[in-house]
């Protein structure tokens, strides 16, 4: 690849600027990306020929109304030059989830999905889950399309090859089998229940069954079975039927099996009301292992096989592909589209569209699913769309709202307080924008809710205020970042509250602050509402857009808790050691190791502590006035 090589953005915009960069583009292979007058990227596009490529773009009357308008907003272009197209084709997918260009398509869920770990990183092999880069030294096997799917078959695994789960530490530590050896559930390789070569084999089993050759060893296992019946060894006999019995279940759950299909990525769009829906299932060892909608964001006027390509270069940006991908369109370069992931994958990748056979059933079935899923969707953003449309009415607003927020506090007589935010717009709760806050300030009276939602919102709108203007969204989902109606968990003291601090940031756009009071014994149904302007009002028992707001709010309190109880529990397990500067893992251990407690450390005289290997008199002297300090 060679150098980037920008120019200089022009005054003007349009044809004419394309045109002078026309003149000085390569024939050969490379990526460009189109700028508007503010310098952000607009798209990002890949071609065989720079130069051919880009020239289609002086040319605007025989182009699409949407590459018009991109071709009249762009003011300057940059390029970069590689060695071939299949590398520009890599480069231009990275570039797009990098920089997410508005007139690109844009996978917006970009999900990482988890997988099967056997770690071989120590002498008895673990088997884990693992999301994320790939460190450890092991046999990787996914993906999975859900951790509930990941977790399901770790068990069934357990029950069949019996291996461990622990962490290394724990293993170390074992002087007798745990619990999961006594429910059959690993066969003790700490103790030396089994030995470490008959693990080894064990290890090996569930590789073979995870890679595929899942027959083979069923056969070994029957096989193993009948000579331990025969030989009156009942016990052995029913641990082989039961390891039997937990592969069969491995083998039933998928709800879509392939029989010629051994590893594949099964991928079908479906377009309706302007929306796009991509259903991707994974197929490993001719299972199926689950499956994925997702909802890229691209123009409606793009053809589904435009979207499918963009999507799938960018799907594989930071996966790696499988040896079969199927596609329910046709690309318009699938050789290109080979070559790129082949070279990602280092091993031949096959990019097909089927049209008869089991593979052409599969791509059906994905197909079926994400018009199914899309169909959902619409419902669901028809729905959304239309109790937005009510709570602008009720509460008299003048457009129809496009984000809502809601904000709680959670906290036990002031301790671990912590202020949420959860965010909602046309497509349901977007917990992508959910934020907490922790209740930083030491002026605060514990227990005073209003100083709290003060805190918060004067940090949430200071920094929005700063950062975003009042017309700024969100690129890869739409949503707006300054909300419309913003809803406070309390009554008329919590919104005196809001307006003080509102009134000292002089935002720049106008957002509706709205009271929730719990009604008479916090009866659900009984809420007031209180505005600026208003009289305090209560909403009609069965009301829609009620219903919707105890939504709104009962999310809001679910968030704040769950995240007060995690800093809790954080706060319960946290060790005396760790607030002291200094202390890092290892000498903590050896502070442990040679008291048995952090309780012990803090009773140990000065000369105890400098006695223990890697404290230095120094450290002993910081350790002992912490613990002994006059307050």
């Amino acid at each position: 690849m060679t150098d980037d090589t920008r120019t200089g953005a022009p005054q003007a915009c349009g044809p004419d600027v394309i045109r002078a960069f026309v003149r000085t583009l390569p024939a050969a292979p490379g990526v460009y990306r189109m700028l508007d007058s503010s310098g952000e990227v607009i798209y990002v596009g890949k071609a065989r020929s720079l130069k051919a490529r880009v020239s289609n773009y002086t040319r605007p009357e025989a182009l699409p109304v949407r590459i018009q308008r991109m071709v009249a907003a762009t003011c300057s272009m940059e390029f970069v030059r590689t060695e071939t197209e299949s590398e520009a084709l890599l480069l231009e997918a990275n570039l797009i989830k990098r920089l997410k260009p508005r007139f690109n398509v844009l996978l917006r869920d970009d999900k990482s999905f988890p997988y099967i770990l056997i770690a071989t990183d120590h002498e008895a092999p673990e088997l884990m889950k693992h999301r994320g880069t790939r460190r450890r030294q092991g046999h990787y096997f996914g993906p999975f399309a859900s951790v509930t799917a990941v977790n399901r078959t770790i068990a069934s695994l357990q029950k069949a090859f019996l291996l461990r789960n622990c962490s290394d530490s724990f293993y170390a530590a074992r002087t007798r089998p745990c619990l999961m050896h006594q429910i059959k559930r690993c066969s003790g390789p700490c103790t030396r229940e089994i030995s470490l070569q008959d693990y080894g084999e064990l290890v090996h089993e569930a590789k073979e069954f995870l890679s595929g050759r899942s027959q083979s060893v069923r056969d070994h296992l029957q096989k193993d079975m009948n000579e331990a019946a025969e030989a009156l060894d009942f016990e052995r006999a029913a641990l082989l039927r039961d390891r039997l019995s937990a592969l069969a279940l491995i083998q039933s759950q998928g709800d879509a099996t392939a029989k010629s299909v051994e590893e594949a990525d099964v991928f079908a769009i479906h377009h309706e009301g302007g929306q796009f829906c991509v259903q991707v299932f994974f197929f490993r060892a001719f299972q199926n292992w689950g499956n994925h909608a997702f909802r890229p964001r691209a123009d409606a006027s793009m053809s589904d096989a435009e979207v499918l390509e963009a999507f799938v270069s960018q799907f594989y940006e930071s996966r790696t592909p499988p040896k079969l991908v199927l596609l329910s369109h046709e690309l318009s370069e699938p050789q290109l589209m080979e070559e790129a992931l082949s070279s990602r994958a280092d091993y031949r990748v096959r990019v097909q569209t089927p049209q008869r056979g089991e593979k052409r059933d599969l791509v059906n079935h994905a197909l079926n699913n994400a018009r199914e899923a899309l169909g959902r969707q619409l419902a669901e953003g028809a729905t959304n769309r239309t109790l937005l449309e009510g709570v602008g009415e009720i509460f008299g607003l003048q457009e129809v709202p496009r984000r809502i927020e809601v904000y709680d506090n959670s906290h036990i007589s002031g301790t671990n307080a912590v202020g949420a935010m959860i965010v909602a717009g046309e497509e349901g709760f977007s917990k992508k924008h959910y934020r907490t806050y922790n209740i930083r300030s030491t002026d605060i009276t514990p227990g005073d809710d209003f100083g709290m939602m003060r805190e918060v919102l004067t940090r949430r709108f200071s920094r929005l205020a700063a950062e975003s203007p009042d017309d700024a969204e969100d690129e890869a989902t739409g949503m707006p970042d300054w909300p419309d109606v913003v809803f406070i968990d309390g009554g008329a003291g919590q919104l005196n509250a809001v307006r003080e601090v509102i009134a000292k940031l002089n935002l720049p756009k106008d957002v509706t602050f709205i009271g929730i009071a719990k009604g008479e014994e916090r009866d659900a149904g009984r809420e007031k509402f209180f505005m600026e302007g208003r009289d305090a009002f209560m909403l009609p028992h069965r009301d829609p857009v009620l219903y919707y707001v105890q939504r709104l709010r009962d999310e809001a309190h679910r968030f704040a808790i769950g995240t007060h109880r995690a800093r809790r529990k954080k706060d319960v397990v946290k060790n005396p050691l760790d607030e002291i500067e200094g202390i890092g893992p290892t000498r903590k251990r050896a502070l442990l190791n040679h008291f048995g407690s952090a309780k012990a450390v803090g009773r140990a005289s000065l000369q105890d502590l400098a006695a223990v290997p890697g404290i230095s008199d120094q450290m002993a002297q910081m350790i002992y006035d912490h613990f002994n300090r006059v307050e």
